[in-house]
Order: C-alpha cells, then sequence, then structure tokens
C-alpha cells in the first residue's frame, strides 16, 4: 500500500476542523462547494490531490480563505 502525501493528509485535518467548527456534514459541505459527498471524504483522508479551483470552492464553502485550510502545512 502506498504511503498517503503529507501534506495531503494535513490539509484533509485542516477542511475536516474547519468543517466540524462551522458544524456541517460532509454532504452539506459538499453541496456548497459544488462537490460530492465522497470527494469530500477523500480529502479529508488524504487521498485526494485537489486542484487550485477546488481549494477555492472548499474555501468560499467553509467561509474562510485559502491560507487558513492551508496553515501549518510543511513537508
Amino acid at each position: 500500500m502506498k504511503k498517503r502525501d503529507p501534506v495531503l493528509l494535513a490539509f484533509g485535518r485542516n477542511v475536516r476542523k474547519r468543517r466540524e467548527a462551522n458544524q456541517l456534514t460532509q454532504e452539506s459541505l459538499a453541496e456548497k462547494a459544488a462537490l460530492d459527498r465522497t470527494y469530500i471524504s477523500d480529502i479529508e483522508r488524504g487521498i485526494r490531490n485537489l486542484s487550485m479551483s477546488t481549494i477555492v470552492a472548499l474555501a468560499h464553502a467553509l467561509d474562510c480563505t485559502v491560507s487558513e485550510l492551508t496553515q501549518a502545512i510543511d513537508r
């Protein structure tokens, strides 16, 4: 099994933390960001390598900035 990218795992944790702080389900976040719920799940588990436009859509849906979603992500 391939080891997951630590950057994607950290980003997924940030998304989950922000989603839970906003009291959103994965389904409601997916709807707000025009994404599929399973895609949100994959993001939070560090499986998906997102495009910049998807990151911006998530930030918008979570009412935060892109920099807040990428906070404390280092290689």
